[in-house]
């Protein structure tokens, strides 16, 4: 035991004497059983943390709170979706786009970098990482050898890697190896596609060692590994995941990829609140068995915008909160934890005498501001496009639209009354009939329909507004269109002749909003405007706790989603987003009638 700790503290040592260095060149290169750095053996303790889910200016706070837990190594996934949000628009410039630069600051650090690009990460991302518009091609596969897919692929390899190559540890820079796709033994059994995506890389000037993750399982290895890469387990917690590495291939090193400090949780749940006592035990053992692994995740920040995915599990339908605080070691608002504290404790106790952590950055700073009170000014119905005219409904990528909501409309002729059921909506649906509200459909809870009541109207109007909520992100679900994905049904009957009003809610359309005639439309599906004042520009949390369902945007930037059925009743606000005085803050809810407060809180709870 004493050779072992020896051995992981000579590691530690070796991290403290050999980090990055932009004047020097390094070589990384796969061992048999171990990773070497200027050809000695290197443990890797990374952390994980994604640039898209952090402001970027806290970019170095973060990497800076990782190194000093102990880590050697920074993680983190592209998600291609991010930085192609239109077909061959690419964005690796502004604000969290800036790939390079995230790159360059943990160089800076002195930490090396694991490059996670996909193209599909899971990562309880939106897609999975992939981008909406492949699924404007009605029968698209995924993650596999479909030419459409390739040829969209091929696209983004070549453009990340322009990014990329000049930041590889072959050219001075800090990434030491690059993954293979993510998974791909839970999903698919295409060798051939995993192939083609490294000869991708391959071919683009990427030339350090690459590694696939999968699950510890036979069947999962074999389908998702790649001869000549590294193999990620996830996790890699006992000499029997190692031993299942070996079997598969026993010439190249096994790491644990995803080690799991905590965990993600859906709309509905209790917080996912995995204990202190698993991860250390699982980090002792890895560090005295001299494994490499990473920390999934060290800090998970915040699934802005509309960018939380979902799962589709045993219960169906389960969308991700906005918070990806994930119970990790750093919080969300970036400050430490009890789970923190002792990883780094244990991190140390690994050290040579006389060497110490680097200090623990300071907190962020956050404040809290007084409850104001919310007005709505205007209702969506005001505001709606013109429309889309289809024989049947068609979902969001049909017609153009990646994320948001829409409105079906229709008038009822035959058929005007009694049970309408909704084919496949995806996700959340309110009902309209003649402009009354009649209730609500809810996917996650496996409803499908609702009894439209008796009308004294000869042709009634029905309206029924779409919510697109995440798209499942992992296994065999992930094509999942958004909005009515086949058809409306009214006692058995099929309706007919559409208009669909598109309504993506961008951050444009909100700052651009008109006040609307208080008059003219007080149904369901309103928006609320007020203003709040802060002393000095810190992060805050605005809580929602007595509003419904519905997206905040303040500044005009978009926080992401709340619901009353919790458990996330505050929404992370950063800094950067905010300023000394007055705040602008407009809130859409679908159910909210009346004027309600917001306020301002320091902690997720």
């Amino acid at each position: 035991m004493k050779k072992v700790i020896l051995s992981g503290m000579l590691a530690l040592s070796c991290w403290l004497c050999q980090g990055v260095n932009a004047q020097s060149k390094h070589t990384f290169t796969l061992g048999k059983s171990e990773f070497l750095l200027d050809g000695k053996p290197y443990q890797i303790i990374s952390g994980e943390m994604h640039p898209a889910r952090i402001p970027r200016e806290y970019w170095r706070h973060r990497i800076q709170m990782a190194k000093a837990m102990g880590c050697n190594t920074i993680a983190a996934y592209v998600f291609w979706n991010y930085h192609e949000t239109e077909k061959g628009k690419f964005d690796f410039s502004t604000g969290n786009h800036n790939i390079a630069e995230f790159v360059k600051i943990a160089q800076e650090e002195g930490m090396w970098v694991m490059l996670r690009p996909g193209p599909y990460v899971c990562a309880e991302w939106e897609f999975g990482g992939l981008p909406s518009y492949l699924l404007q091609i009605p029968d698209i596969k995924v993650r596999c050898m479909d030419p459409r897919y390739i040829e969209n692929v091929q696209r983004y390899v070549n453009t990340l890697a322009a990014e990329v190559k000049p930041l590889l540890v072959t050219n001075g820079g800090p990434i030491v190896m690059v993954q293979v796709e993510n998974e791909y033994g839970s999903y698919g059994n295409d060798k051939q596609y995993l192939y083609t995506l490294k000869d991708m890389w391959v071919k683009n000037g990427i030339n350090v060692p690459f590694y696939t993750a999968d699950g510890p399982t036979p069947f999962m290895l074999e389908a998702g590994t790649v001869d000549g890469a590294a193999i990620g387990l996830d996790s890699g917690s006992s000499e029997a995941d190692f031993e299942q590495a070996k079997k598969q291939n026993p010439n190249v090193p096994a790491f644990s990829s995803e080690s799991y400090p905590g965990w993600l949780t859906h709309w509905g749940e209790k917080w996912q609140r995995p204990g202190v006592d698993g991860i250390v035990k699982e980090v002792k053992f890895l560090m005295d068995t001299r494994r490499s692994f990473n920390l999934y995740v060290i800090h998970g920040g915040t699934n802005f915008g509309y960018m939380a995915g979902a799962n589709s599990g045993g219960k169906g339908y389960e969308p991700d909160v906005t918070s990806y605080d994930y119970d990790a070691p750093i919080n969300e608002q970036g400050d430490t934890t009890a789970k923190y504290m002792a990883l780094r404790r244990l991190m140390a106790s690994y050290l040579p005498k006389g060497k110490k952590l680097p200090a623990i950055p300071k907190p962020i700073p956050a404040t809290t501001f007084a409850p104001v009170t919310l007005q709505p000014f205007t209702t969506v119905w005001q505001h709606l496009p013109e429309p889309v005219k289809k024989p049947q409904p068609v979902p969001f990528e049909a017609v153009g639209q990646d994320y948001g909501f829409m409105v079906y409309k229709t008038t009822l002729i035959g058929h005007k009354s009694g049970k309408l059921t909704i084919k496949e909506l995806h996700d959340y649906a309110t009902v309209f009939l003649n402009g009354r509200y009649v209730g609500k459909i809810d996917r996650r809870l496996g409803e499908n329909s609702i009894t439209l009541p008796k009308s004294e109207v000869k042709d009634p109007v029905l309206e029924i507004l779409v919510e697109g909520m995440g798209r499942i992100n992992f296994a065999e679900a992930m094509i999942d269109r958004k909005g009515i994905t086949d058809r409306v049904i009214l006692n058995g009957m099929t309706l007919m002749n559409w208009e669909q009003y598109r309504l993506p809610m961008t951050e444009q359309f909100v700052q651009e909003l008109a006040k609307g005639p208080a008059a003219a439309d007080s149904r369901e599906g309103k928006f609320f405007k007020g203003s709040f004042e802060l002393a000095a520009a810190n992060d805050t949390y605005i809580d929602m706790s007595a509003f419904k369902k519905g997206i905040v945007w303040v500044n005009g930037h978009n926080l992401g989603r709340y619901w009353e059925i919790g458990p996330q009743k505050r929404l992370y606000c950063p800094a950067p987003w905010l300023k000394k005085g007055s705040n602008d803050i407009v809130v859409f809810d679908l159910h909210q009638q009346e004027a309600a407060a917001v306020k301002g809180e320091k902690t997720l709870e």
